[in-house]
């Protein structure tokens, strides 16, 4: 990683609550952040509330579900902004239910946009790094992905199988100079989940041997961090950030 170089992240899902800290902490660490969003209304008002946050970053709508989109989605972006350095796989929707009653709809829209995605976005970068002979990729995976959940065989297929995708791939890119790893985060402090009543959460938070939700800063820092030159012999590896909710 040449140290006078600002180098390019692309943060798929920048504008939920574990991708504006992603984008933030990066911005912060020296990166040149590209933010990807899906929903105009929404990348509207963040736009403005990162304004007021002293940020401006580049944005670029795409729906990552969508192979071609995406693809349309990274040529422009190297075309305005240069090659894509840093790829964290971010985006992700979850349709809860019963596995009896789940819908193939369902089924389809959270497989699509939380693992389809994964490889849709990096399909399109992956050969560019490999000629550059640098990347870096982080898929955010979760901590549903490795013990099931009731009610998320979706959510929880698609996100087990990001694990299965970053090793293998680890693997094949790894005499390339790009790593490849995964973030399974457990229960953070994002805005949905402060959302659940109260008495849920509370019912979640005793579950979590520290006692308490993660916070969107600390996830963001890892991403950093795997993003880093000081991260180059990490590849391949699962890092579970979940207070001891699930240890293995």
């Amino acid at each position: 990683m040449d140290a006078n170089k600002k180098y390019n992240a692309l943060v798929t899902g920048a504008t939920g609550g574990l991708g504006t800290a992603m984008c933030i902490r990066l911005a912060n660490d020296g990166f040149h952040v590209i933010a990807n969003y899906n929903s105009e209304e929404k990348a509207v008002k963040w736009r403005e509330k990162m304004k007021e946050a002293g940020y401006e970053f580049d944005m670029y709508q795409c729906d990552v579900s969508d192979y071609n989109a995406v693809h349309d989605m990274i040529q422009k972006v190297e075309a305005e902004r240069g090659p894509i350095d840093v790829l964290v796989n971010n985006a992700g929707i979850t349709r809860d239910g019963a596995f009896r009653k789940m819908t193939p709809e369902n089924w389809d829209i959270v497989i699509k946009t939380n693992l389809y995605s994964v490889f849709n976005c990096t399909r399109n970068v992956i050969n560019q790094m490999m000629d550059r002979n640098y990347g870096r990729i982080i898929n955010i995976s979760s901590v549903n992905g490795q013990r099931g959940q009731f009610g998320q065989a979706n959510y929880s297929a698609a996100k087990a199988g990001i694990h299965g995708f970053t090793k293998t791939l680890a693997m094949e890119v790894a005499r390339k100079g790009i790593t490849v790893n995964t973030i399974s985060p457990g229960y953070i402090a994002t805005d949905m989940v402060m959302a659940v009543p109260e008495e849920v959460r509370n019912k979640i938070v005793a579950e979590i041997p520290i006692g308490r939700l993660g916070g969107t800063e600390e996830i963001a820092h890892l991403v950093s961090f795997l993003a880093s030159k000081e991260a180059s012999f990490i590849t391949g590896a699962n890092y579970a950030i979940n207070g001891g909710q699930h240890v293995y």
